[in-house]
């Protein structure tokens, strides 16, 4: 079992700081103020691209591939309507770079947190503001759901927990040295599991007061992003220390590095988009786009 380069994309002029993508096509947002359109199976860049005036942090495809949401370095969203290929929305609710925009599958919820330790939810069929949270726990990165809980990874290395309905603050604890940058829902556990940018990975048990399972000195940097593949018997995270790594999930042992040497990113690995349970699409400050398959 492998990881193996596919397809690498390029076009972007700065660095690459977040992908999402629907289907056979994907989005990158860039510190060049561009969002550019892929096609994940060519390699080419598709005729569509969103011009604004400041670095772009965070985009997320919503409601089944109909909007793009654009998150900025000032705070400004933007909601795009992908099949009418036109801005519908642009809210400056937010003061400061918004890093986190999520949709809620188990509600009408999105929400979108930004560098102050602010949480934004709104309405995801009219887009509505339904609440704005100040949490002053410093930059929120992260957030996670499930039908009961919000879990927010936070600056100060705590993670909040708010409940899902009136989206009151249920715990708070200290899960990482330095800042939280990424938490996610176990695929089949009560499990959290959190990266920080102390370069740990820890899992949460949710049936057990939140209480640690176990932790992992797991990269030389921060972590910015993790998921499981190939029926969670594998997951994969990539980090600030320009590595990706595969893991074994039930030995929680690592089964591949890529760097540089080994046709990887030169500098951080910022995000990536799961396209299937076998293939990603990592981005980086390099500003190179690379498609990865897990081979068996």
């Amino acid at each position: 079992m492998f990881l193996e380069k596919r397809i690498e994309f390029s076009g972007h002029v700065a660095a690459i700081y977040s992908i999402d993508g629907f289907q056979d096509s994907f989005f990158t947002g860039s510190g060049d103020k561009f969002v550019a359109k892929w096609n994940a199976l060519s390699g080419v860049q598709e005729k569509f691209s969103i011009k604004l005036t400041e670095s772009i942090y965070k985009i997320t495809i919503v409601n089944s591939g109909k909007h793009l949401l654009i998150g900025t370095n000032s705070g400004s969203l933007h909601i795009i309507d992908l099949i009418e290929k036109k801005e519908i929305k642009h809210f400056i609710q937010h003061k400061s770079a918004i890093f986190e925009i999520k949709e809620n599958p188990f509600t009408n919820h999105i929400y979108t947190c930004d560098a102050d330790g602010n949480l934004a939810v709104w309405d995801k069929t009219s887009f509505e503001l339904i609440i704005f949270l100040p949490l002053d726990c410093g930059k929120i990165r992260s957030l996670a759901v499930d039908e009961r809980f919000i879990f927010l990874a936070c600056q100060n290395g705590e993670i909040k927990q708010l409940d899902v309905k009136n989206f009151n603050e249920i715990n708070s604890f200290k899960a990482h040295t330095m800042a939280v940058n990424f938490v996610m829902m176990h695929p089949k556990k009560a499990v959290l599991v959190s990266a920080g940018k102390d370069g740990m990975l820890k899992f949460w048990d949710l049936e057990k007061s939140n209480s640690l399972l176990i932790e992992i000195p797991a990269h030389n940097y921060g972590i910015y992003q993790l998921s499981f593949f190939n029926s969670n018997k594998n997951f994969i995270s990539v980090s600030r220390d320009k590595s990706i790594k595969l893991w074994d999930t039930s030995s929680l042992k690592v089964i591949q590095k890529i760097e540089r040497k080994h046709g990887g990113h030169s500098h951080s690995v910022n995000a990536f988009w799961k396209k299937s349970d076998s293939e990603f699409i990592t981005i980086g400050d390099d500003k190179r786009i690379i498609l990865w398959e897990l081979i068996l």
